[in-house]
């Protein structure tokens, strides 16, 4: 059985191997040992805060093969983005130009550096180890997010946004990102990826440039690429233009890539989930598929089932298997959602 839990310092090495794994452009797992400590450390602490209000949590969760006991994958949430470190953007603009007396009108795009997403909630750290990237695995550690907003919404921002990894090659480097180096950074970009996932952005509003950037302007590669995703994203950008995100003409800084967004309250699983009471006993397994998590934050569980259900039931029937993976009783609650 799969099981999505809050990571905990026992799965240090597990994070740095999924570290290892990702490769460049995974800019939320460095691969820095006092990082990634501090990780899983920061998302001890936030899943046993008491909050009112978001600030600066960051929610971690694994997925756990229960016949191993092997890490084979994570998912995460940040509460509120940019409420201690700048968190940066490029945002598309157009400006016109016009003039009657040689009967000319030109509109330009631009980029130009923003904060404007400071404060929305960020679904990030998404990966499956190779292995395990088969039937329903990728939607359940996705989609396990929603749950857990649908649950605690307090807990997060308004907006909650997705950062797409942008193009770049098997070395790391992205047609973006040359221009930028070249004219301004002065590093290549798998460090500049590096600094950012360290945290440590100064640089950033050191050294970027301070006016808007005219797109036409830029090498014809670099333009290609202002928006696009890696093809490695292409089935992760796919599940949550079907959740209802969209891209609002913001991109990353380093590669290009969208960020795409939608109102807590209007993501599809968030609004499709629905509480159910626990019984148990004997069950069927067959019918449809569905992630059923609990309640809780520090012992937040998430699996699959298969039943059958209708749009009335008022409950759900769990093996005693299933209720003790979920480390819930008769009578509790749990949410669920159909995959």
């Amino acid at each position: 059985m799969l099981i999505i839990r809050p990571i905990r310092s026992s799965d240090f090495n597990a994070l740095l191997q999924i570290a290892h794994e990702s490769g460049h452009g995974f800019t939320s797992l460095p691969v820095n040992e006092e990082l990634l400590r501090n990780k899983i450390a920061r998302a001890e602490a936030s899943v046993s805060k008491q909050v009112e209000k978001p600030f600066d949590e960051g929610y971690l969760m694994v997925m756990e093969d229960s016949e191993t006991g092997e890490v084979v994958g994570t998912c995460g949430i940040e509460a509120a983005v940019g409420m201690e470190d700048a968190f940066y953007h490029y945002r598309l603009g157009t400006e016109v130009y016009h003039s009657e007396q040689i009967d000319v009108r030109n509109e330009v795009e631009t980029l130009t550096l923003c904060h404007d997403y400071t404060g929305a909630a960020e679904l990030c750290t998404l990966f499956l180890r190779e292995g395990y990237r088969q039937g329903n695995n990728g939607r359940f550690l996705s989609r396990s997010r929603f749950l857990f907003l649908a649950e605690h919404p307090e807990r997060f921002g308004e907006i909650v946004i997705a950062e797409m990894r942008g193009v770049s090659d098997d070395e790391g480097n992205s047609p973006f990102y040359n221009w930028l180096q070249q004219h301004f950074l002065g590093i290549d970009f798998v460090h500049a990826d590096y600094l950012s996932g360290l945290g440590q952005k100064a640089f950033m509003g050191e050294m970027m440039p301070r006016n808007p950037i005219y797109v036409p302007l830029l090498p014809s590669e670099a333009q290609e690429v202002i928006g696009e995703v890696h093809a490695n994203t292409r089935p992760a950008l796919r599940l949550l233009h079907a959740e209802g995100f969209r891209h609002r003409g913001y991109v990353d800084i380093f590669d290009g890539g969208p960020t795409v967004e939608c109102n807590l309250t209007d993501i599809r699983s968030v609004q499709a989930s629905r509480s159910l009471e626990v019984s148990t006993g004997e069950v069927d397994a067959v019918g449809d598929t569905y992630i059923v998590a609990n309640g809780e934050v520090e012992n937040y569980r998430a699996i699959i089932v298969q039943r059958t259900l209708d749009d009335e039931a008022r409950n759900l029937m769990l093996t005693a298997e299933e209720a003790e993976a979920l480390m819930v009783n008769i009578g509790d609650q749990v949410r669920i959602l159909a995959i």
